[in-house]
């Protein structure tokens, strides 16, 4: 059995003598989706900045097999880990086009030309925008951008941060369905989302997190499944 593609073993974050992120473990099988659901103030978001190396913090990062404790943002985002942040973080007064270039700093000119052509057959309202200004763009197509962005740079592990935010019910079901097409090209995810059913609907394996702790895991179906979890997060619909 291989090694997986992410291995984040007892990790700890504090904000002074407040833990936030107490003794997570998680894994994230190559070509999978795993998705990590709670409340608002659960450490969804500070998990996620830990692990791209934005926050400090203690315990292990293991990505592609090794260890990733020490490793300053630069080199996780070198070795194929990338973070699409809740508040997406555009440059707001640069084109679509130039934002999606910064995506791929690292990479040669031919190979952003070849990224570029796949982000925008992926997000052809991107292509139709290319030389509009970021912050004149939609909610939508600001998260379609903070997307594409990222995979400018070729991730191996996608790490997105609350995708369906403050966006229009058809829009979160195009995002989505876009999320999976990405599974299906070959490019693992890891997914932070309140919308629980979505993400439950969407994802290989799931967890539950309360407080800073993992408190519940398994496959993503079961837990959609557990009575505790539709009580808490799904609701009767």
């Amino acid at each position: 059995m291989s090694a997986p593609l992410l291995e984040v073993t007892d990790l700890r974050v504090s904000y002074g003598k407040v833990e936030a992120v107490g003794g997570v473990d998680l894994v994230v099988p190559e070509g999978s989706i795993v998705t990590v659901i709670g409340a608002n103030g659960a450490g969804k978001t500070t998990l996620l900045n830990a692990i791209m190396g934005v926050l400090p913090s203690r315990g292990g990062v293991r990505f592609l097999g090794e260890s990733r404790d020490a490793a300053p943002l630069e080199s996780r985002v070198a070795a194929g880990l990338c973070l699409v942040p809740e508040r997406r973080e555009l440059f707001s007064g640069m084109a679509v086009e130039d934002n999606l270039a910064l995506g791929g700093f690292l990479r040669t000119k031919a190979q952003r030309e070849e990224s570029l052509a796949e982000v925008f057959a992926l997000f052809p309202r991107l292509k139709e925008r290319r030389r509009q200004i970021a912050g004149t763009l939609s909610g939508g197509e600001r998260q379609m951008l903070a997307m594409g962005r990222a995979l400018m740079g070729k991730p191996k592990l996608l790490m997105l941060d609350e995708p369906s935010l403050g966006l229009a019910p058809r829009i979160v079901a195009d995002v989505f369905a876009i999320v999976a097409s990405l599974r299906a090209a070959g490019v693992s995810i890891l997914l932070v989302e309140q919308n629980a059913r979505a993400a439950l609907r969407l994802a290989d394996h799931a967890c539950v997190m309360e407080l800073g702790r993992i408190t519940m895991r398994g496959a993503a179906a079961e837990l959609a499944a557990d009575k505790r979890v539709v009580e808490t997060y799904l609701g009767l619909g």
